[in-house]
């Protein structure tokens, strides 16, 4: 496989079958889609930009409720698996395969689109179809990933299987070079930004401070918690999301809340009042303290005109650049960020600043450009030719 995008090489996988019109794509997902998560949220979104650009997209992945939306077919429970720092909800098993055996039937795809494809869910249809297969690597792991290096050979014949690998950051670029050796082509996540230009932004009293993620360590709330309560300002602090971590840090922080100060611990949001969240808060505040590959967050509230404070990880700078989209502040340093977010508080010309810089920023991660080249890469698989058309 090669490193750009005009050389990566796509494999002829069996025997080709006719281009459909409209193409059928089956998009897959290893996590529960009733849980907030990047991969979640971005394989949703392709699926929807896809159809609005012709092609016929289903997305195959396990819900632990019903289908958040259509075109999405449900392959069951999920239980929960420790990966990368955090609690990863699953499926695997027998009766999974059986599963998605049966939908790719149903569906008919012309090719398949794996999300995370090392994941076990994704073995019958590596390991148990001819179907031209892209895989997408999203995630970053921190030093060495000990299920890459005990499972090297057998995992690297499973990519050798795929027609074409993409991954959405460096970060994950590294970490599928150091498997195969070889380079594979980035195409970054991407953001519908009218879904958050335009959203009525949420009314707030007072200048409010938003963080959505999953409360667990690594995504650094108890930082957030810790700098946000030394504050001297009138400011709110909106908690979106649920984890492990939720009813420690609430007991913990819960005497803190004042009315000048108050902690708002929102829960599970949807996508629409996320938006309005993200759009009338004063300062998106990102802490995480590894693990990100990308940052899909960051590229939200950025394209909903908030400007953003986060962490300086790699994958981070990828999307919000150090003092022009975002101001970025070492991993866990407490009295940093708490500097850093009151400096955002106290000059309103440095948010625009930011703001304006953000808004330009997006447009270069927008979804319908994104989707087009994954169309492209779709019918160049399953036409097997051998290089991917000059973009």
């Amino acid at each position: 496989m090669a490193s750009t995008a005009t050389q990566l090489a796509i494999r002829s996988v069996g025997a080709v079958t006719p281009l459909g019109d409209p193409l059928r794509v089956v998009l897959t997902c290893p996590y529960s889609l009733s849980v907030d998560g990047g991969v979640q949220g971005q394989v949703l979104g392709l699926a929807r930009e896809l159809r609005a650009q012709g092609v016929d997209a289903r997305v195959l992945a396990p819900s632990d409720g019903p289908p958040p939306e259509p075109g999405v077919v449900s392959l069951g429970p999920t239980r929960r698996f420790s990966s990368n720092g955090s609690i990863a909800p699953i499926t695997v098993g027998r009766v999974v395969a059986a599963r998605t055996f049966e939908a790719v039937r149903a569906l008919r795809p012309d090719v398949v689109h794996l999300h995370e494809p090392l994941s076990p869910m994704h073995y019958p249809l590596i390991l148990g179809t001819d179907l031209p297969a892209i895989g997408t690597f999203h995630a970053a792991h921190t030093g060495r990933n000990a299920w890459y290096d005990t499972f090297r050979y057998p995992l690297a014949k499973m990519v050798d299987r795929l027609s074409a690998i993409t991954a959405v950051s460096e970060e994950a670029r590294r970490n599928v070079e150091e498997l195969t050796g070889e380079g594979c082509e980035i195409i970054p996540n991407g953001v519908d930004v009218q879904i958050f230009s335009q959203a009525p932004p949420w009314p707030s009293s007072q200048p409010a401070i938003a963080f959505l993620g999953r409360h667990e360590p690594r995504k650094g709330l108890a930082v957030l918690l810790e700098a946000f309560v030394g504050i001297d300002r009138a400011v709110d602090l909106w908690i979106m999301g649920e984890g492990p971590q939720t009813a420690s840090l609430r007991s913990q922080y819960e005497k803190y809340s004042t009315p000048k100060k108050r902690i708002e611990w929102i829960g599970h949001v949807s996508e629409s009042e996320k938006a309005a969240r993200l759009g009338g808060s004063t300062i998106a505040c990102f802490p995480s303290l590894e693990g990100e590959s990308f940052g899909i967050v960051l590229l939200e509230a950025m394209a909903a005109r908030t400007p953003v404070v986060a962490s300086d990880l790699a994958g981070y700078r990828h999307v919000a650049r150090p003092n022009r989209e975002g101001i970025m502040v070492h991993p866990g340093d407490v009295m940093g960020l708490r500097s850093a977010l009151q400096e955002l508080l106290d000059k309103k010309e440095l948010r625009q600043t930011m703001v304006d810089a953000g808004v330009r920023r997006t447009e270069k991660f927008l979804l319908e450009n994104v989707a087009a080249k994954f169309h492209e890469l779709y019918r160049a698989a399953v036409a097997g030719r051998q290089t991917l058309p000059q973009s």
